[in-house]
């Protein structure tokens, strides 16, 4: 530099960059930089001459070729735009990505000055919940991507805009945390995506429930993080069920309320407890599909925003399902089942239970304590902890006393010759119903099948 000060005005002057630095010389990085920072200035960036095809190739023009949109999307009125120019606006933002599912413009004037886009993405799975990039502008120069001190964690999912010329930003961001108006501007915005879900559930109800699926687990996570974004949303929270209906909670309860008051029965994997559906089919239940890894947390946020109501796995206790099947007539005979599977399997099984299952094919099912299972679920979280406390599953058999093998064990039960063969067959349906909720429909189904051609012999 002091070479270039020396130098006469009308002399060459040379100059020199380190090799580091080299890459700034480069047309396609210098570009890029122009790109992520001055899209959207308001004033036009030229880079170069536009370039056009002659004679089979590309030549400059004499026009000035200029990088920026100097009336973005968001300085618009939305009453101008139409979904394809959303559309548009979301591929050059982010471009090889999938249609949005629909987005919130926002216009503020007073008492702060806030506009933007936000669009919901669709997600592929729940581990893109942290590739959402919200892109902080002021007066249209781009700050940074995802400030969390102005837009709330959870609404970092999401993708799009915010243009806020009223943020100070020649501050830290500890202060930033704790400004009152960058308070405010992070509830609005949150007021603002509340709004356009419950604008959407009732008056969209249709569209609403084919995007749930994908939205779901980021309006989980948001109830989760702000007791406030719940508080909104609440009433606008689906649950898909076994039926492939989506109701509300109120609804499900509404609709259940004669035969388990207060009570939801819920499914994490439709696969492996594809046995516990069919039961709940043949008599005309409903249950709820909660199959993503933040369906734990949610549930128990259900539970102690409205006491009183408690999730139980398809899996777990079907007292109120099954003892409008006890007959009194039958009571010896569910005594004899019992006794029979208790002197054979013993400890093995912590409760056992005889019931009249509509289905013959199913000689047993094991039931889950709902509390038992969440409290082991607790333990391998906490890498095998155990507080001083047991944590171990308690198992409830509930033995089919409908279904033929279980019959015909009862009635050779006093016949010393089939003893080893009475234990082995009893331990085979407990293990056999320990499986079934393993993914082996077909695998218990041929058991079953075949334990009933043994047993006859």
């Amino acid at each position: 530099i002091e070479e270039v000060e020396k130098a006469d005005r009308g002399s060459d002057i040379i100059l020199y960059i380190d090799d580091d630095c080299k890459e700034f010389l480069e047309e396609a990085r210098i570009s890029g930089l122009l790109k992520k920072y001055c899209s959207f200035l308001p004033v036009p960036i030229a880079f170069g001459k536009k370039k056009e095809w002659k004679d089979g190739k590309q030549v400059e023009t004499s026009e000035d070729n200029i990088i920026n949109d100097t009336t973005p999307l968001w300085t618009r009125k939305p009453s101008e735009l139409s979904d394809e120019d959303y559309k548009s606006f979301y591929s050059k933002l982010y471009p090889m990505s999938d249609e949005p599912l629909f987005w919130i413009h926002l216009n503020v004037d007073y008492p702060f000055n806030l506009k933007g886009i936000l669009y919901f993405p669709k997600l592929k799975n729940e581990f893109e919940l942290i590739e959402g990039k919200v892109k902080l502008y002021n007066n249209q120069v781009f700050v940074a991507d995802n400030i969390k001190e102005v837009i709330p964690e959870f609404l970092l999912l999401l993708k799009g805009v915010i243009d806020c010329p009223d943020l100070p930003l020649n501050v830290s961001r500890s202060f930033l945390q704790n400004d009152r108006d960058v308070s405010k501007i992070s509830k609005h915005i949150v007021k603002k995506v509340a709004d356009k879900l419950k604008s959407l559930y009732k008056n969209e109800r249709e569209n609403y429930e084919k995007f749930w699926d994908d939205i779901q687990v980021f309006i989980k996570f948001g109830c989760l993080k702000d007791e406030s974004f719940y508080d909104k949303v609440k009433d606008s929270i689906l649950f898909k069920t076994i039926n492939s209906q989506y109701i509300t909670l109120n609804d499900y309860l509404e609709n259940c309320k004669e035969k388990h008051e207060n009570k939801v029965f819920y499914v994490s994997n439709e696969e492996q407890q594809s046995q516990y559906i069919k039961l709940f089919k043949d008599y005309g239940l409903d249950a709820v599909i909660l199959d993503s890894t933040i369906d734990n947390h949610f549930i128990s946020m259900i539970e102690f925003k409205n006491q009183g109501v408690h999730f139980n796995r398809i899996d777990a206790d079907l007292s109120d399902i099954l003892k409008e099947n006890d007959n009194e007539d039958n009571k010896e005979i569910r005594t004899d089942i019992e006794n029979l599977f208790k002197d054979v399997i013993g400890d093995r099984i912590n409760n056992y239970s005889v019931e009249s299952l509509k289905s013959e094919d199913t000689p047993a099912i094991i039931l889950i304590s709902e509390q038992s299972r969440r409290m082991a679920e607790m333990r391998s979280q906490f890498a095998g902890m155990d507080f001083g406390m047991s944590f171990e599953e308690e198992k409830t058999l509930v033995i089919n006393n409908n279904s033929s093998i279980v019959k015909k064990l009862v009635s050779l039960k006093d016949d010393e010759s089939k003893k080893e063969q009475i234990s082995l067959i009893c331990n085979q349906i407990v293990d056999i119903a320990l499986l079934s909720n393993k993914e082996l429909d077909e695998f218990i189904k041929r058991n079953n099948q075949l334990m009933s051609m043994v047993i006859s012999l």
